[in-house]
Order: structure tokens, then C-alpha cells, then sequence
């Protein structure tokens, strides 16, 4: 019970999820403003704008400096762990879902030249990574959300 109360108690971890939360909801809404359709699945996909995981990283390493300080160990693995979620989204993720588009377009290209289906049906994802926009965007929504928090609680 008393490990269950502890992550109830969790302040920096309900902000981590709340500015995840709260960027999957504008990620949601401004999928559905430039398609012309809601989708559910930016509800819990990677991609678009603004960057979930930057936002709770940014959340994270901010409301561990305000509650704990910004001179403990604790802050600098938070603060190292978002450097790297952040250019990981932005460098590794989105030349990932670069090469899945292109790839998605040279099996179409194979299957209609050719009339042939390849064995793999389904389309890689292409949405996996962010342009440093939408991970600057996401960090500043972490960082907001997390100072908002740490001022109202």
C-alpha cells in the first residue's frame, strides 16, 4: 500500500504524464485541423506536432529542479535524459520515418511494375520522428505545463 500512496504522491511523475497528455491532445487537434478528420491514434502515436516525448522529458527535468533543486544528481540525469529523447526525435526517429517513406514508395513502385505482391502487406510507419519545430514546441509546452504545475500545487 505504501508503495502505491508514494506513486500517487508523485508530483514530478503526474506532470511528466499530464504534459504528455496534454501534448497528445494538441497533437490530436491539429491533426484533425490539417487533415480534415479526427484520428485516434494521434491520441498515442509517435510524430507530429507538438512532441510528446519532448514535452514530458522537458516536464520531468524541470519539476525535478523546482522540487528537489537544481544542484542535485537527480536534475542532471533528467535534464541529460531529455537531451537525448529530444535529439533522438529529432535525428534518429525522423531519418527513420524518412527511409519508411521512401520504402513504402519503392514497394508500390515494385508491385505495380511488376504485378507482384510482396509478401509484406502493410505499409511501414512513416511517422516516427519530429522536426526540431515540433520538439522545440514540445519542449516548451513540458517546460510551461511543469512551471504552471509547480505554482499551483
Amino acid at each position: 500500500m505504501e508503495l502505491l500512496r508514494q506513486i500517487i504522491n508523485n508530483k514530478i511523475l503526474w506532470i511528466g504524464v499530464l504534459s504528455w497528455f496534454i501534448a497528445q491532445i494538441f497533437k490530436t487537434i491539429n491533426n484533425a485541423i490539417i487533415n480534415g478528420k479526427f484520428s485516434l491514434e494521434r491520441m498515442y502515436g509517435d510524430g507530429g506536432m507538438p512532441s510528446g516525448h519532448s514535452a514530458t522529458v522537458s516536464s520531468v527535468a524541470l519539476a525535478v529542479g523546482l522540487y528537489e533543486g537544481f544542484d542535485t544528481p537527480l536534475f542532471a540525469v533528467a535534464c541529460i535524459l531529455a537531451i537525448i529523447v529530444m535529439h533522438d526525435a529529432m535525428n534518429v526517429r525522423l531519418q527513420a520515418g524518412k527511409q519508411a517513406a521512401l520504402l513504402n514508395v519503392l514497394a508500390d513502385t515494385f508491385e505495380k511494375v511488376t504485378g507482384t505482391d510482396l509478401p509484406n502487406e502493410e505499409k511501414l510507419k512513416e511517422l516516427l520522428g519530429h522536426t526540431p519545430l515540433q520538439v522545440i514546441a514540445g519542449c516548451l509546452l513540458g517546460l510551461l505545463v511543469a512551471y504552471v504545475c509547480y505554482l499551483l500545487i
